[in-house]
């Protein structure tokens, strides 16, 4: 009786760590799937950049519209729902009236750079609704009236909020946590056009 005690203990304990071990691999998997998520969506923003970038007025390279660096113009950060659901169903099912439909009306380059925000803003919330994109410049002209001169470093950044885990504390970037209230981890692309 003794020895199927023990046997039974033993039994236990290995699935307690099985369970443990499935619990931990359930995270990393999530994580791993926001990453993956966060990667494709800065691909695709920074193919939209490079296609909606035009000649410099200085004649030194390229350049987008400075609408693209309007932050409010991305994650419908200037639209309001009614309806109280997902930002997926308020605002990518049909395209809101406030803004240009650049896939059926001819569109300035200010008017095609909401468009693409909203474009991006869409497909980051299809990947996963906790996802946000934003684009920064270090502007290298401050002098000229571009807001990203030609030949300055865009910063393509897709974050998401992340939890520690059995009582392990996560190691944060830095640059993904400005301005954040909770733990963020991201992706960042690097484009200079």
């Amino acid at each position: 009786m003794v020895e199927i005690l023990v046997t039974l203990f033993i039994l236990t304990v290995g699935l307690l760590g099985v369970a443990s071990l499935q619990f931990v691999s359930a995270f990393s998997n999530a994580d791993a799937l926001h990453r993956s998520q966060a990667v494709l969506v800065a691909q695709q923003f920074s193919e939209r950049l490079r296609a909606a970038a035009e000649p410099s007025a200085l004649g030194l390279g390229l350049v987008v519209d400075n609408q693209y660096f309007v932050q409010d113009a991305y994650n419908f950060a200037g639209l309001s729902c009614d309806s109280g659901g997902s930002p997926y169903e308020c605002f990518c099912l049909a395209l809101p009236a406030s803004l240009p439909n650049c896939q059926q009306n001819q569109c300035s380059s200010a008017q095609f750079a909401q468009f693409d925000a909203y474009e991006v803003s869409c497909a980051v919330t299809a990947a996963a609704p906790s996802l946000s994109v934003s684009l920064s410049c270090d502007d290298n002209n401050t002098l000229d009236a571009d807001s990203c001169s030609a030949g300055s470093r865009h910063q393509i950044m897709v974050a998401w909020p992340v939890e520690s885990w059995q009582n392990q504390e996560r190691i944060l970037n830095v640059e993904c946590n400005a301005n954040q209230s909770i733990a963020h981890d991201c992706v960042t692309l690097d484009l200079t056009l």
